[in-house]
């Protein structure tokens, strides 16, 4: 349908991509990274990068152009929270014995909101590779314990590249790299009776490849990462009478697929699916001169969402997407919405 019919789709197909799925170390932080981690690979790029990049070999941020885009996302989760006080079983010697003793249950509803608002930054280092940084600030409300937080999390960089040129009626081909830092509130540094965390509490670093392919009037995308989550120790957190002392997050693999639909020059759909395995993570407490380990199982996520990119002047597509969790470990449901912001005077010359 021609060069703006493409670059519109093109920008869905980006839109939709990014996964950068983190290690949590339960349920309730499963559910939290998911979050925080959208669009962490591929940011959504100005419409004018695109249209730029539809003249040439590569759709990255053009050598010596800057795009700053602005996004918000809600998400919303509501469970059961079972509380259990366990107590190991000894011998006469002070041995464990393998049994234990369950002390005290608590079952409790669970219901919180997650409000985020994002800045990513993208810099054309060369036609064919883009470095971008990402600021996520963080509202987080707990209507059952009325515990609320305001604080920045995560900070992100990514680097992505183009080995190959676009050609078209071929595969598009990008590899990218990521960074996170570990700016937010821990999860293993607060006190989980007063304060909401913000972030994953460790470092991690992630790798992987995105591909789309243009069957006018669809673009097909797909994505896979891998995260590696870097241990924290000389950890001080007192947990149901111990103390955690280190956390051994377990490794992350992700990936997405999907389809981008133009229904005109102005608008298009899009449908896709994330799904995300997340290793088993192991806690080291200690309880007076005994220290104690404890592994929590590895996690499956599912993620279905749909999308809505509009066109609401000749530069500028905002795109709206609403996504329904699949799993346990996944939010009930998340709306949100993004778009591009011009930044005067700081734009590539063409």
């Amino acid at each position: 349908m021609g060069i703006k019919l493409h670059s519109s789709l093109l920008l869905i197909a980006l839109s939709a991509t990014g996964a950068s799925l983190v290690q949590a170390a339960d349920v309730s932080q499963a559910r939290d990274a998911i979050t925080k981690q959208d669009s962490d690979v591929d940011a959504e790029q100005a419409l004018e990068e695109v249209f730029e990049a539809a003249a040439s070999s590569y759709s990255l941020t053009k050598q010596g152009g800057i795009g700053l885009n602005y996004s918000f996302d809600y998400s919303y989760y509501g469970d059961q929270r079972l509380n259990l006080i366990i107590e190991p079983q000894t011998d006469a010697l002070g041995n464990p014995t393998g049994s234990s003793n369950i002390l005290s249950a608590d079952v409790s509803p669970s219901a919180s909101h997650t409000f985020t608002n994002s800045f990513s930054l993208d810099y054309g280092l060369l036609d064919n590779v883009t470095i971008g940084g990402r600021l996520p600030l963080i509202a987080k409300f707990d209507t059952e314990d009325e515990i609320t937080n305001f604080a920045m999390g995560d900070l992100s960089g990514t680097i992505r590249w183009q080995p190959w040129g676009i050609v078209p009626g071929t595969i598009s081909k990008t590899l990218f790299g990521s960074l996170k830092l570990k700016t937010a509130d821990s999860p293993y540094e607060i006190d989980t009776s007063k304060h909401l965390p913000t972030g994953s509490g460790y470092y991690s670093i992630s790798g992987g490849a995105s591909i789309s392919k243009v069957l006018d009037p669809v673009v097909l995308f797909g994505s896979g990462t891998y995260g590696y989550n870097i241990p924290e120790t000389d950890l001080n957190q007192r947990r149901d009478g111990a103390i955690l002392k280190e956390v051994h997050p377990g490794s992350s693999m992700s990936g997405s697929m999907g389809f981008a639909y133009s229904l005109s020059y102005d608008v298009s759909l899009s449908v896709s699916f994330q799904a995300s395995f997340n290793d088993k993570t192991k806690f080291v407490l200690q309880s007076g001169n005994r220290k104690i380990n404890s592994v929590t199982g590895s996690q499956v996520t599912g993620i279905m969402n749909f999308a809505l990119g509009v066109r609401i002047s000749p530069k500028t597509i905002t795109n709206i997407n609403v996504g329904f969790g699949m799993t346990e470990s996944a939010p009930d449901f998340m709306v949100g919405f993004s778009m591009p912001i011009d930044i005067e005077g700081v734009k590539a010359s063409l």
